[in-house]
């Protein structure tokens, strides 16, 4: 007879009528003949205690955080990776014989999306933003030995502060910029990181102000925005012979390690894509 335990990860965030991390994710799951469950689970602020209480009493494999609870969860693990730890911030949790483990792997998916494209070691890097995003890359970065990494942002204290963490705790070579206009990218950059969520739907037309005519060929651009996959800035980008990696080989990525470090086995790329993208259309 067959058993109707499955095993469950799931995603604790805001409510969404699809999720397409949910889709991508099973069709892994499918593809490796997993008998596992990928839940979206609308979890309030206020019952975010709770919730993490019943993922535990329910022998979860893990779950996934997404905002408003990547900070707020913290306290209610038993540890941290120290890539999680740097970063003050969790996505992926993981259930290691009964003790929740904290990591983040926001930055070690983009880190392996763009890898596809070119080694990290001595790239110069230029990073719109310093929310969430921004300091999860920043810091994958940094331990992956970028050369230089130059935060830029509107807002004096999060730049500055994010600045200030990855000197002290990365050793990397930093420094801060900031975003008056169209930014200029600086001719010794070799990667321009959008880390805003500027352009993504249902806001496709906006654009990051950027100054286009300093996009060029030999510059690698990439947008965090998963959808549309093609941001506006990525296809500004083409149109001027740049390398382009879109937020979808990131998410891709990040699915591939979590389910990694859920069940210790590798999901195909091409299968979880291709239903991100359909989930996405």
């Amino acid at each position: 007879m067959r058993s109707f335990k499955q095993e469950l990860v799931g995603v604790f965030g805001s409510p969404v009528a699809e999720n397409p991390t949910q889709v991508m994710m099973e069709a892994a799951f499918a593809q490796l003949g997993l008998d596992w469950r990928y839940l979206t689970v609308e979890v309030h602020p206020e019952d975010l205690r709770d919730a993490v209480a019943g993922a535990r009493a329910m022998n979860w494999r893990g779950f996934n955080c997404t905002i408003p609870h990547k900070v707020a969860v913290i306290p209610y693990l038993d540890q941290l990776t120290p890539a999680a730890e740097l970063i003050g911030a969790v996505n992926c949790v993981v259930n290691q014989e009964r003790e929740w483990i904290g990591d983040n792997t926001d930055g070690k998916g983009f880190v392996e999306s763009l890898t596809t494209v070119r080694p990290i070691a001595g790239i110069r890097a230029v990073i719109l933003g310093a929310g969430g995003a921004a300091r999860a890359i920043a810091v994958e970065l940094a331990l992956a030995g970028a050369a230089e990494l130059t935060i830029v942002n509107r807002d004096h204290a999060r730049r500055e502060a994010l600045l200030k963490s990855l000197r002290e705790r990365t050793g990397a070579a930093c420094n801060a910029l900031p975003w008056e206009g169209e930014f200029a990218i600086p001719e010794h950059a070799e990667l321009l990181v959008n880390a805003t969520s500027v352009g993504l739907y249902p806001n496709q037309d906006a654009l990051v102000p950027v100054d286009l005519s300093t996009l060029r060929p030999g510059l690698i651009v990439c947008d965090v925005v998963p959808n549309p996959p093609t941001t506006r800035l990525l296809a500004e980008a083409q149109q001027r012979g740049a390398t382009t990696l879109d937020g979808l080989g990131m998410l891709v990525s990040q699915g591939i390690i979590g389910l990694r470090l859920w069940t210790g086995l590798e999901a195909d790329p091409i299968v979880m894509r291709r239903a991100l993208a359909a989930a996405l259309q």
